[in-house]
């Protein structure tokens, strides 16, 4: 289990997929994270759209429709997380949808509007050019342009923002990296 940190959700806990398919994010890290997030967008609104890319338990979405966002995506291809992030909506009594699917596959079909905040926490396996190009891809996609996107990845591997993202700032936590960019 890991719990939702701040907003109208704050403190309650959600389930983790069992076993080592998923690697939630940390508290220390979702809550800087969610400071940055915070300041670089100014303020979580209702009219906020949030996509959780490789979602795992959905506790990322969760915290943003916690503090204000209207309405979170989940995307993941693991069942047993699918699963999971469900009744993590069901818990809280969320505005979500989850699509099974890889990440990758997600661009490629008709989303329903634009996000204005992108969150990517790929395996630490999946390889930067990998992660790169999907960044690429969603950046076409995404028709909202100054959509905030936050990618996670392990401090060993350096990520490159594709052409057209401008790099916000990146900051380090142990073995976890989160880099920002719109």
């Amino acid at each position: 289990m890991t719990r939702i940190i701040a907003g109208r959700y704050g403190g309650r806990r959600i389930q983790v997929p069992k076993g080592d398919g998923t690697r939630p994010t940390s508290d220390r890290v979702r809550e800087a994270m969610f400071s940055s997030i915070q300041s670089a967008l100014g303020g979580f609104d209702e009219d906020l759209r949030v996509l959780d890319l490789f979602a795992g338990s959905g506790a990322l979405g969760l915290e943003a429709m916690s503090r204000g966002a209207g309405f979170a995506q989940f995307v993941e291809s693991n069942a047993r997380a699918v699963s999971v992030i469900k009744q993590n909506i069901r818990t809280l009594g969320a505005d979500a949808a989850v699509a099974r699917m890889t990440a990758e596959k997600y661009p490629t079909i008709d989303p329903p509007g634009a996000f204005g905040l992108i969150f990517l926490d790929p395996p630490y396996a999946l390889g930067t050019s990998e992660v790169t190009a999907l960044v690429a891809s969603l950046k076409m996609w995404n028709t909202q342009s100054e959509a905030l996107l936050v990618v996670e990845r392990s401090s060993r591997d350096r990520f490159t923002w594709p052409d057209g993202v401008d790099a916000l700032r990146d900051k380090t936590y142990g073995e976890t990296t989160l880099w920002y960019g719109r």
